[in-house]
């Protein structure tokens, strides 16, 4: 991956959402570890997980007919949104700046000992574990077929 740039609704870098499972991996090489989460006998939908360690961040297939990028979340230090790191943004700076960007879907919320700061329009969260983020969490919807909702 050339840049660690997170874009909303758009991708990673020079990943975008709708990329091929395939095509992604030829970009990235082997993940260090994947797995299927979904049993398509029960739920009818197929998501895979791919893990790169030497970037931070994990891949997020989605699709029956053909598994394409759906989602990320990176833990990646040098990860920049909107020109600046993300990773060094407080909570009250990171919704500053989704709201400049034009995203206004706030919600904040309390899970397991972390704080998750969502922008519904924007698909995406952000993990803090007191002051210090800990990771962005971003995607898209994608039907059966592998399109982009």
């Amino acid at each position: 991956m050339e840049k660690f740039v997170i874009e909303p609704l758009k991708g990673f870098g020079d990943i975008p959402f709708g990329m091929a499972l395939d095509d992604a991996v030829k970009k990235l090489g082997n993940p260090n570890f994947y797995e299927e989460l979904s049993d398509m006998e029960e739920t009818g939908n197929r998501s895979i997980y791919y893990e790169y360690e030497e970037i931070d961040t994990n891949i997020y297939f989605e699709g029956i007919t053909k598994s394409v990028v759906a989602c990320f979340e990176t833990e990646n230090e040098e990860a920049i949104l909107y020109g600046t790191k993300v990773f060094e943004l407080s909570r009250a700076e990171v919704i500053v700046l989704m709201q400049d960007n034009g995203f206004k879907q706030l919600e904040e919320e309390d899970e397991d000992g972390e704080h998750r700061v969502s922008f519904e329009d924007a698909m995406i969260d952000f993990f803090f574990d007191g002051d210090k983020m800990t990771a962005v969490s971003w995607g898209v919807l994608v039907d059966d077929q592998g399109n982009i909702i």
